[in-house]
């Protein structure tokens, strides 16, 4: 009986209100008597916006940073003096030429004359006046010479994909080795092409 009526007390005093001031009983969360929040509550949104905020100062640091090594880059281009031609421009220049004079070659000598001569006439002209306005050093010639350069990238790397023999396999290397380091060459010439000063 002794034991009963201690049970029945102790559910009584677990199911009775806190009395106002008094200590909240073991193992519940300590709350705030005007709003109910708890502080363990408080505390999580507290670190969340500490961690939100550290975020974006980690975010507006990459950002400074990666503004500064552009800001350096800038300042290390260098303007072409009066006659310099670079010579991945140069190249550029060579090797669009080189194209251009090669479709003629094949249609003169009637490579797949199944075909229409005209696409590979076509294409010889835009290759003379790509090689003639990088030879002049005009930032439209180069910028269209880096798409194409781009465009023949990816396509051996697909080709490399869908290779079925090895020398396919080699072909499209080949041309990714000589496309890649080209197209990145050109980048830096066509920022110096592009500066005020060299006018």
């Amino acid at each position: 009986m002794a034991r009963r009526a201690r049970k029945r007390r102790d559910h009584a005093a677990r199911s009775a209100p806190p009395r106002p001031g008094a200590a909240p009983p073991a193992g519940s969360p300590a709350t705030n008597g005007r709003s109910g929040e708890t502080v363990s509550g408080r505390s999580g949104d507290t670190a969340r916006a500490a961690q939100t905020v550290s975020g974006r100062e980690a975010m507006a640091r990459g950002y400074a940073r990666a503004r500064e090594r552009d800001e350096a880059a800038r300042a290390a281009l260098v303007p072409l003096a009066p006659g310099e031609r670079p010579w991945p421009v140069a190249l550029s220049a060579v090797l669009a030429a080189g194209f251009a004079v090669a479709n003629v070659v094949l249609v003169l000598v009637g490579w797949d004359s199944d075909t229409s001569v005209a696409a590979p006439l076509i294409f010889a002209g835009v290759m003379l006046v790509a090689a003639a306005g990088m030879w002049r050093l005009k930032y439209w010639a180069v910028l269209g010479w880096e798409v194409l350069l781009g465009v023949t990238f990816i396509g051996a790397l697909l080709s490399l994909l869908r290779a079925s023999n090895a020398w396919g396999a080699i072909l499209a290397v080949i041309v990714m080795a000589l496309s890649g380091p080209l197209f990145y060459l050109l980048i830096r010439q066509m920022a110096r092409i592009q500066m005020p000063s060299r006018r």
